[in-house]
């Protein structure tokens, strides 16, 4: 199995690089992982919506530039479904059950995805009604895949 984060715009914090570094190669224990980086596009000043529209449309582009016809694609979104750490680990393993080789995980840019991103996808998840910074949100997305691989392994992992 596969996996790709699918990010829009880059990492700046050290400390967030470092932990999520520490994570990916926790998880290459047990999947090839690949964090796939897109430019993020500039957001005017009190945007209309059609530029608002514009934007996610660009970044959508560049995103659905990295997906392949056959992964499985997973959206963070506030508008998905919230699973917990058991439900999220058996989404990953029937991916691997079913015969999908690989799945990519989106995270969009501030504005959200665009409408062709969000026709794409095979699922939406939350992981809050909270809202995370998008480079935090990396971090806990590869600490709960690492997560999901324990769980789907049987294995101890400290809660």
């Amino acid at each position: 199995m596969k996996i790709k984060l699918i990010c829009v715009g880059k990492l700046k914090e050290k400390y967030l690089y470092d932990g999520i570094k520490e994570y990916l190669k926790r998880i290459s224990a047990y999947s090839d992982i690949e964090v796939i980086e897109v430019a993020d596009e500039r957001i005017p000043d009190n945007p209309s919506l059609a530029e608002e529209t514009i934007v996610k449309s660009k970044e959508g582009r560049r995103i659905l530039d990295k997906v392949k016809q056959d992964d499985y694609m997973i959206l963070l979104d506030v508008q998905g479904k919230e699973l917990d750490s058991i439900q999220f680990a058996e989404r990953i393993e029937d991916c691997m059950i079913n015969g999908k080789s690989t799945i990519d995980f989106v995270i969009g840019g501030s504005l959200g995805h665009g409408e062709d991103v969000l026709t794409r996808a095979n699922a939406r998840i939350s992981f809050s009604q909270m809202t995370f910074p998008h480079q935090l949100m990396r971090l806990i997305l590869v600490e709960q895949i690492y997560r999901a691989f324990k769980i789907i392994r049987h294995e101890t992992y400290h809660k």
